[in-house]
Formats: structure tokens, sequence, C-alpha cells
């Protein structure tokens, strides 16, 4: 497959209590399609300080290009401290300002954006105006846009999420956020019925939403498709919903049902789960042949 996927957004270290590990969810997910082998490529900016150095080199071993990546000398490379008391539900409070709040719209970077078959994109690049003007530039050009909404308290508003919803041909989002989104229009709405609000809403043609543990929901125009988690034994879930985007992603560009690229991408979800951090080595086979074949039996 020679498919190009651009992901923008924040590339950061993860700081946990005994160790830090490169993080941001768009880098994760660009990490998790180059296990895929697809030609994946990140849009981000880093500080000229040794965690970015450090951060270049890891990009570097996952394969992923760095020609837009920028590096920038007014401040520093992304942190976000990770509260990982609850391993079912890892917690960060991540710094604010640092480098990857002003990523710049620089020559090359529309028609990278322009030739690619996806556009990953997340709120939380959205928190500062620079990284946003130069987002919603790359909106306007982008042929088929995904929006991994990702809430992070207080790093958002109303007002940008339904911005970036609104350019959205897919969009992947949890069950709570769907909740909290839910809750913005003044109504109560069971799960399916919350998930057809938004399509309608924000003329989605696709909406996934993942459940943990439960599995997957996602709704589009041929209609409403759900999958049962897998049973695992979680290492932690730093990176189980981008492993699941990627490979959403993966199998959705090779034309597959809806039934299987749900199947398979909680079966991805899971595996990442059962590993420490958010980007462990993994290939397609070693998923159908850990996961997927362990539940049929």
């Amino acid at each position: 497959m020679n498919q190009t996927i651009t992901c923008f957004g924040e590339i950061l270290w993860d700081v946990l209590p005994t160790s830090k590990q490169p993080g941001g969810a768009p880098m994760n997910v660009a990490a998790d399609l180059r296990n895929f082998n697809l030609n994946a490529q990140m849009i981000s900016r880093v500080g000229s300080d040794e965690l970015g150095r450090e951060l270049l080199d890891f990009l570097s071993t996952k394969k992923i290009p760095l020609d837009l990546v920028q590096i920038g000398h007014s401040h520093l490379t992304g942190v976000a401290k990770a509260n990982v008391s609850d391993c079912n539900e890892v917690t960060y409070k991540i710094v604010q300002p640092v480098a990857w709040d002003y990523i710049q719209l620089v020559p090359g970077m529309l028609k990278a954006v322009q030739q690619s078959d996806l556009f990953v994109y997340g709120s939380l690049a959205a928190r500062s105006p620079q990284t946003r003007e130069t987002l919603l530039a790359l909106l306007a050009v982008a042929p088929r846009k995904v929006f991994d909404v990702n809430l992070r308290a207080p790093h958002y508003d109303r007002e940008i999420v339904e911005e970036l919803l609104y350019q959205a041909h897919i969009a992947k989002l949890n069950e709570y956020e769907l909740i909290e989104l839910s809750a913005w229009y003044g109504e109560e709405n069971d799960l399916h019925g919350a998930m057809h609000q938004l399509v309608d809403r924000y003329q989605l043609k696709t909406l996934c939403v993942t459940m943990g543990e439960n599995g997957a929901v996602l709704l589009d125009e041929t209609g409403l498709y759900s999958q049962a988690g897998y049973r695992i034994e979680v290492a932690d879930t730093i990176g189980s919903g981008d492993a699941f985007l990627a490979a959403f992603l993966y199998k959705t560009l090779q034309g597959e049902s809806q039934e299987k690229i749900l199947e398979f991408a909680c079966a991805a979800g899971a595996y990442v789960a059962t590993q420490q951090g958010a980007t462990p080595a993994f290939s397609e086979e070693l998923i159908v042949n850990t996961v997927m074949r362990e539940a049929a039996v």
C-alpha cells in the first residue's frame, strides 16, 4: 500500500513516575501506521533542546520522516506529566506553552497535505492561536479529514471543538467524550441516539466511538455496527486508542467491510494495552495471532 497519511499536532514526552516515553496522540497514530507499512508522516514542532533531539531520534527509529517536523528556538519541547495510579485511565498534566503550540505554516506543508489520502488531527494542538491557525489552513486543502477528538481538560472549548467537527469526514472519540458533547445540546440521549445526533449535526461520513474493554461502535450512512471488546491482561492503556485509530484507518484504506474494520481495530487497541508504553512494535500478523486467534478459541 502506498497511501500517504499526514498526522498533525503534538509530539511530546510522557513523563511517568519512573521513566519518560515519547508520546502525543498524532505521533502515536503515525508510528502505529508505520507498523502497517503505510506512508505516515508528521507535522509538528519540537524545541532545539535535548528532549527535542531525542524525539527526532525516536521518530527516525519509527521511520517517520522529519522534513515536516519544525525545530523552534524560543520554546521547549512538549512534556506531559502522566498520573498512572489507575492503569485503566491514565491522566495527564500537559505543560503550556511549548514548541508544538507554535507550528508555523511553511512552504511545502500545504502541498504535502493536499497530496495525502488522509489528514489526521486532534483538539489538543488547537489550544494555541498559532497552531490552530496553521491547522485550519491545512484543513482547507485536505481531501479527507480524520478528527481524533481526544479532549484534554482544560485545553479545549466548545467553539473550537465544534469548528473542528464541522471540518471532519471521519470522527473518532470515546464514550465519555460522546457524553460530554451530547450534553452541550441539552438533550438526554442513549449511546446510539447521541451518535446519530453528532453525525446529523456535523454531517459526518463516519463516526466511531471507543468504549475501552467493551469494544467500539461505528455509525455511517450504511448503518450502525458494533464490536465487543477482547479479554486481555492490561499492562497500561497508554496509546491503546491511537492504535485503534491507526488500525481503523489501515483497514478503511484497504476497503474492508465495517465489521472487519471494527474487529481488527479493537484487536489492535487491545494488543497495545497488553504492552508497556504507547508505541510498541507490532504487525497485522501479530495482532491476528495473539489477540484475534486467541479470542476465537
